[in-house]
């Protein structure tokens, strides 16, 4: 299945149904008295995230989304039906803007989240709800009222525990590909990957998930390459993996490079929990390994990691490391969301 983050819909909700004007006649009634029903309210549209989804390629195909229009009421009082609400299924994690895309209405982070996009009109009333000791044979009745119509903007964020960052060619689809049961294309050019890849990743007794971002380059946060537009979906990441090309001549720059991407792009990847490897350790001899790794231990400021995604060489110390982060977030999630004990005297 194609990988699709944005999509642009027009959504409507229906028309509510116009009220009837009628009036009782049946045999040995004279005077039956007004009797035509009330129209139908018509169809809202709604927006609920669900699971078994992880793109947006549906709106692709489905740009457009209307709620049904409510059923005019008729004789004998007879209420017309209401039209049916149009429910746009979309994956976790997806964000709905207005059409300037700014303008945030919803963020749908968990699955079962519902959000009310636009109201249907209201029915009219028939001509029955105007009877009154004034007025006893009206001969009028309220049309429905219009829906509402709006362009929207969708963006998905994907939820995975773990993002992977790096320069093109690190070696990030060929780690994923180890690690879990995803098939990423792999290739000895840059670029190889042109959309994220998710992978459910197994540490010991703690699973995960595992998001392999394209590659950054230089000035991707003003466009460059693919631009950052895959930066995005490691905003929900509880830790970052950044990987590092280890036959790289200047490792420090190469590691500098990504993280100033991350900082010039904000919402707080910056200060994320971060391992960095030095990858494709089995390609460089020991005592430049030793160096390269020093060297960037100084520019991060913490230890480094080592491994061959290649060989599997150092391939479980980082997974334990990832699923470390991992439990301590989940675990402080619960402890956040745990029901509070009542105080009782």
């Amino acid at each position: 299945m194609k990988f699709l983050d944005t999509a642009k819909v027009y959504i409507q909700s229906g028309n509510g149904g116009n009220g009837c004007v009628a009036f009782r006649r049946e045999r040995f009634i004279e005077y039956g008295g007004p009797w035509g029903g009330d129209g139908g309210r018509g169809g809202s549209v709604w927006a609920e995230a669900v699971d078994n989804l992880n793109t947006l390629i549906d709106y692709r195909f489905q740009q457009h989304v209307r709620a049904k229009n409510g059923e005019p009421g008729a004789g004998k009082d007879m209420h017309g039906a209401g039209g049916n609400d149009a429910v746009m299924k979309v994956p976790a994690g997806t964000q709905i803007y207005e059409e300037d895309g700014e303008t945030l209405i919803a963020d749908l982070s968990t699955t079962g989240q519902r959000v009310l996009l636009l109201r249907g009109g209201n029915g009219g009333f028939g001509n029955a709800h105007f009877k009154s000791s004034t007025n006893q044979a009206p001969r009028f009745a309220n049309p429905g009222q219009p829906g509402e119509e709006k362009t929207l903007i969708l963006q998905l964020k994907l939820i995975a525990d773990a993002g992977l960052i790096g320069l093109p060619n690190a070696g990030k689809s060929t780690f994923l590909a180890r690690v879990s049961e995803a098939k990423p294309k792999i290739a000895d050019y840059p670029f190889t990957t042109l959309a994220p890849q998710l992978g459910v990743v197994r540490s010991d007794t703690t699973d995960f998930v595992l998001a392999d971002l394209p590659g950054l380059i230089e000035g991707a946060h003003e466009g460059v390459g693919l631009g950052d537009k895959f930066l995005g979906h490691a905003e929900r990441c509880n830790a970052i993996l950044h990987l590092i090309d280890g036959t790289e001549e200047d490792v420090t720059l190469a590691y500098k490079t990504i993280r100033g991407e991350l900082d010039a792009f904000g919402q707080g990847l910056c200060d994320k929990p971060e391992i960095l490897v030095l990858n494709k350790c089995d390609a460089v001899p020991e005592a430049a390994l030793t160096k390269k790794k020093a060297a960037l231990k100084k520019a991060c400021g913490h230890d480094v990691l080592v491994m061959s995604g290649v060989s599997g060489e150092g391939v479980a110390t980082v997974l334990r490391a990832l699923a470390k982060i991992v439990a301590k977030k989940r675990a402080a999630d619960r402890k956040a969301n745990a029901p509070k004990k009542e105080w009782q005297p």
